[in-house]
């Protein structure tokens, strides 16, 4: 199948603007906009941050909470009537880790609906490589996982972005 979307990657530091950004990405489209989460609340600081989320972003939002299951949530929305808003990959990977799933195996299903897509779909993350190289195992990992990701779907992508203290710059299209 040749797609039709559009796959755009945003790419930013924490609080750098990366998902106000991409939430007015999405706006320009006209198109029904889907908003996949993937963040867990674990803790009261991390309901606080998401409940800002979904109150900077306003209403007119479909929201899908998908902390595991991405690419099948992303499949089951697929139209070529909707933008989708995937916030963040850097939360799925680390929720993929925590739950002892086959990264690759998850990546390249993602990288695969990415490659067929018929929705506008805008994936933002967290650039992880540009700090020192992290001192226990479990976060060298997470920093491979997440730039082996980030460069593959970069590869695929339309549009890439990196956001830094709320300035976007184009990186690619």
């Amino acid at each position: 199948m040749t797609r039709s979307g559009r796959v755009v990657l945003v790419l930013g530091g924490a609080r750098s603007g990366k998902s106000s950004f991409a939430e007015k990405l999405s706006g320009e489209t006209g198109l029904n906009r889907h908003y996949v989460a993937t963040g867990r609340a674990f803790d009261a600081e991390m309901e606080e941050r998401i409940l800002r989320h979904q109150d900077d972003r306003g209403t007119g939002w479909i929201t899908h909470e998908t902390p595991l299951n991405l690419t099948a949530n992303l499949r089951s929305i697929d139209s070529d009537d909707v933008v989708i808003l995937v916030d963040c990959l850097t939360l799925w990977v680390t929720n993929l880790m925590m739950a002892e799933a086959d990264i690759s195996s998850a990546s390249e299903g993602l990288l695969s609906y990415l490659r067929d897509t018929a929705s506008t779909v805008i994936l933002v993350s967290n650039e992880v490589g540009l700090g020192i190289v992290p001192d226990n195992r479990m976060a060298r990992d997470f920093r491979d996982h997440a730039g082996r990701l980030h460069q593959a779907i970069a590869a695929v992508a339309d549009d890439v972005f990196f956001v830094a203290a709320g300035l976007p710059l184009k990186m690619k299209g």
